[in-house]
């Protein structure tokens, strides 16, 4: 049983960049949410297997929906 290939692939690769992130980046001790950034990067690392293309933002998208053009996607008060 357990989960399947690809929900332990999008978990491992969540673990290992956040790894990579604590340690480039020496944060004290203790317990941390994955960033927005690394999140969607996760996700986009995982969309060809979905048969999902990801197109960038237009600097007018972007205004539009109040986000910056190369992300994070989600609104601060939003939370994963």
């Amino acid at each position: 049983t357990g989960h399947p290939s690809f929900v332990m692939s999008n978990s491992f690769t969540n673990q290992t960049l956040a790894q990579i992130d604590l340690w480039t980046n020496r944060q004290a001790v203790g317990v941390y949410t994955l960033s927005k950034k690394l999140d969607e990067e996760v996700a986009r690392l995982h969309l060809g297997k979905l048969g999902a293309k990801l197109t960038v933002l237009t600097p007018k998208q972007a205004d539009y929906i109040g986000v910056p053009a190369d992300g994070p996607y989600k609104a601060d008060h939003y939370r994963y």
